[in-house]
């Protein structure tokens, strides 16, 4: 369950800052919708996707975030941060059948109850309900493969991929993604993939937490169905950059594969809104420590400055570090529509080299202890 919880999007867990003046917002969203039509291919497929993304890890989830209860101010919250995104030319969203799931009458809901509502279930009824109100709405829906023990071969991925479908109400998802490294059977598992190409159920696939060495295999054996691996979605940000250190970057990069960066903006670490006197609750509390948080402070003081600069919250500023990597589609998480909005003022402007590299710098420094297990592998 541990590593269920840091496996894909981690999720903003700030305030939209009141300090933040109507000036900031109004080029937040004046940006935004200067870029809504500026996407960026996913790897080596023909599915294109903004360049910012927005995680649903949190709708419906009791296990990690909204301090464990799902209540219909949460879920109003979440329908807005979906309409805000959507308005501001965001249309890519990653969920997965883990995020938020009930338990059910089949082996992995009868030992996963993560939630009060599936995450899927939600992002299906925010997109039926907008598309209501406006048939032309276009939304990119990404959502994983739980590669439990249990589950073998080729079928089952089809199996879970057509319980997502019908969770979200659709007949096909843009992108599908092995969401980790099974314990066994990953062959299979890339075998079902390909089904899934090669029967229309979904236009690109992916994989998750892959290190260099199952990143090349998975990609080399899609690659001889002439499918290729878009994508691979790993923990990536300021403060945690191994795919910079262990050859995943450069490997995906390589090979055209696009990097999907969750916790892109660490927990809500680097947004600014905790201190060593005011750090986080429940199980973050237990990665950024007030210790911690203390040694952060001059990297956020930095951040700072370099927003002020071009007219943006640290928030914004760490979201474009990322986009300024090249290849790199972060996706933070949206619980309301203060977030959504000011995620999209990430876009629509690029940091210096000299300010990626100076902040990069300054965060080497720095080492959180968080990540997925099999990274390391």
């Amino acid at each position: 369950m541990a590593a269920m919880s840091v496996s894909s999007a981690c999720f903003s867990v700030f305030s939209y800052k009141k300090k933040v003046n109507r000036k900031t917002r109004a080029v937040a969203s004046r940006d935004a919708l200067q870029t809504e039509q500026d996407k960026v291919k996913l790897g080596g497929s023909d599915l294109k996707v903004t360049k910012l993304g927005i995680g649903a890890w949190s709708w419906g989830d009791t296990s990690y975030w909204n301090n464990f209860e799902w209540d219909d101010r949460k879920l109003k919250a979440a329908k807005a941060a979906f309409d805000v995104s959507v308005d501001r030319g965001i249309t890519f969203f990653d969920t997965a059948e883990v995020y938020g799931s009930r338990v059910r009458q089949d082996h992995l809901y009868q030992l996963l109850a993560l939630g009060a509502i599936s995450s899927e279930t939600l992002l299906g009824r925010f997109i039926k309900e907008r598309k209501g109100k406006d048939p032309d709405t276009e939304v990119v829906i990404a959502t994983k493969f739980a590669a439990l023990p249990w589950r073998f071969g080729r079928q089952s991925v089809l199996n879970a991929l057509k319980d997502s479908l019908s969770r979200l109400g659709v007949s096909t998802v843009e992108l599908y993604q092995l969401h980790w490294p099974g314990v066994w059977g990953n062959e299979g598992y890339l075998d079902g993939l390909g089904d899934a190409v090669e029967q229309g159920l979904v236009k690109a696939v992916g994989v998750s937490n892959y290190n260099e060495k199952r990143l090349r295999e998975a990609y080399e054996k899609l690659k001889k169905r002439g499918i290729p691996l878009a994508s691979n979605q790993v923990n990536y940000s300021l403060i945690y950059r191994l795919p910079e250190q262990n050859g995943v970057k450069a490997t995906c990069d390589e090979l055209g594969i696009t990097l999907i960066a969750y916790c892109p903006i660490a927990q809500g670490a680097l947004t600014g809104k905790y201190t060593p006197e005011n750090p986080p609750t429940g199980p973050r509390g237990r990665i950024y420590t007030p210790d911690f948080l203390t040694k952060l402070q001059p990297l956020l003081n930095r951040i700072k400055d370099v927003g002020e600069k071009y007219g943006k919250t640290p928030t914004q500023v760490v979201l474009n570090w990322l986009i300024a990597q090249e290849n790199v589609v972060p996706i933070p998480g949206a619980k309301n529509a203060e977030q959504a909005e000011e995620f999209a003022g990430a876009l629509g402007w690029i940091l210096s080299k000299d300010e990626v590299d100076e902040l990069r710098s300054l965060a080497s420094e720095i080492s959180p202890v968080i990540g997925f297990p099999v990274e390391k592998l």
